[in-house]
C-alpha cells in the first residue's frame, strides 16, 4: 500500500515522522510531503521518504507568511498528483482554499485532528472546518474527548470519526543543558512547549508564587504571546528559556525534570505530555480535554490556581509514580492500516 502522509506547514515533524516510520515498519510505501523546518534539526527518515515540496522558495523574514500563502495552492495540487493509494493529511490550515483544493486528491483521504476545533475561532471559522472535516473519507482523533466533540458539537457522522491514540515522542540524541541550568542540582518542575494564552502559565505562575518551594519551575519554549509582564512578576525560583527547542536538544529537559506540569486551560491531546511520558516522567495535568484519559496523571480543575497549588505541595512533598503511555507505535500502525483498507474497500 502507497501511503501519503501530507503536513504543508510542517506543524508536527515529530508525530509525523515517527508515524511514518511505524508505518514503513508495518510494511505500507510511505512518503512524507512536507515543508523544510525552520527550527533545527529532525529525526531521521526510517524506511519511508521525505519530499519537502511545500513552501520551498518562501523567504525568511516579513514576507514569509503572505509568499506561502501564494504556494499553496500550486504546492497542494503537485501533491495531489504523488500517486498514493492514501492520502493522510496532518493539520489543513489554510480552510477557505483547502476544502475545494481537496476535490484534486481522487483516493481516500484521511485527516488526522490534532486540534480537533479552533480554540479561539474567527467568523466562519468553525463551518470552515466543519466543510473540509466532510470531505474527508475519515477523520482519526487521538480521544474519546475529541471523538465526541466532532460527533456531538460538529455533528459529523459517527462512523467516519476513528480514535487511534497518540504515541509517545522520544527524541534521539544525547542533549546536555545549558550551562546555568545544569549547575542547579535541586528538584526541577518542567512546564515545556510553545508559549500561548490557552497553556495557562499565568496560573501556574499565581500556584508556584503561593508555594515559596524548595524547588524550580523551569519554563521552556518559544512565546507565542507577550510574557513580558509575566516574566518581571515571577518569582525567582522561576527559570525562563523562552525561545525553541530543537528536538535534539529538548530531551535534557526532560531528563533532567522530576515533574511535568501542562496547566492548560483547554486542550484535545498533546505532543509534549507525550514527550513527557516518553521519558517517564510524573504528570500534574489540567482536567480538560483528553487529559484525563491519560492513566497515572495527577488532575486538577482547569483556571484554578488554588488547586493547582495545592496539588504542586503534595506533590513536591510526596513524588508521584509516573504516568503511562498504555499504546505503542506498532498498535497504532496496526489500528491505521487496518483504517486505510477498510477506506479502500
Amino acid at each position: 500500500m502507497r501511503v501519503s502522509v501530507i503536513d504543508p506547514a510542517a506543524y508536527t515533524p515529530p508525530y509525523d515522522r515517527a508515524l511514518c516510520a511505524a508505518l514503513a515498519q508495518a510494511g505500507a510505501d510511505v512518503e512524507l510531503v512536507t515543508a523544510p523546518f525552520p527550527h533545527g534539526e529532525v529525526p531521521p527518515a526510517r524506511g519511508y521518504t521525505v519530499r519537502e515540496d511545500f513552501y520551498r522558495f518562501a523567504p525568511k523574514g516579513r514576507g514569509r507568511r503572505w509568499a506561502r500563502l501564494l504556494m499553496h495552492i500550486p504546492d497542494m495540487l503537485r501533491a495531489s498528483r504523488r500517486g498514493a493509494d492514501i492520502v493522510h493529511f496532518q493539520w489543513l490550515a489554510v480552510q477557505p482554499l483547502d476544502q475545494h483544493l481537496l476535490r484534486a486528491y481522487r483516493r481516500p483521504r484521511v485527516v488526522t485532528a490534532h486540534d480537533v476545533l479552533p480554540r479561539e475561532p474567527k467568523p466562519g471559522q468553525i463551518e470552515g472546518q466543519r466543510e473540509l472535516y466532510g470531505r474527508m473519507d475519515a477523520i482519526v482523533v487521538h480521544t474519546e474527548h475529541g471523538r465526541a466533540r466532532l460527533v456531538d458539537e460538529l455533528g459529523l457522522p459517527a462512523q467516519r470519526v476513528h480514535v487511534i491514540p497518540h504515541g509517545i515522542l522520544r527524541p534521539a540524541g544525547d542533549a546536555v543543558l545549558p550551562p546555568e541550568l545544569a549547575a542547579y542540582d535541586g528538584t526541577v518542575v518542567l512546564c515545556f512547549g510553545l508559549l500561548r494564552p490557552y497553556k495557562g502559565i499565568d496560573v501556574l505562575l499565581d500556584a508556584w508564587r503561593a508555594l515559596d518551594p524548595e524547588a524550580e519551575l523551569w519554563i521552556v519554549g518559544m512565546p507565542r504571546m507577550d510574557i513580558a509582564a509575566l516574566r518581571s512578576s515571577a518569582p525567582r525560583s522561576v527559570r525562563w528559556v523562552a525561545r525553541f527547542i530543537a528536538d535534539d536538544e529538548l530531551g535534557a529537559y526532560f531528563e533532567r525534570a522530576d515533574l511535568v506540569v501542562l496547566p492548560y486551560r483547554e486542550i484535545d491531546q498533546s505532543g509534549v505530555l507525550y514527550t513527557a511520558l516518553a521519558f517517564g516522567k510524573p504528570l500534574l495535568l489540567s482536567a480538560v480535554g483528553g487529559f484525563p484519559e491519560v492513566e497515572g496523571a495527577a488532575l486538577v480543575p482547569p483556571g484554578d490556581a488554588g488547586a493547582l497549588a495545592a496539588k504542586l505541595t503534595e506533590l513536591l512533598r510526596d513524588p508521584p509514580r509516573a504516568a503511562a503511555a498504555t499504546v505503542s507505535w506498532d498498535e497504532i500502525a496496526r489500528r491505521t492500516l487496518e483504517l486505510y483498507a477498510a477506506l479502500q474497500t
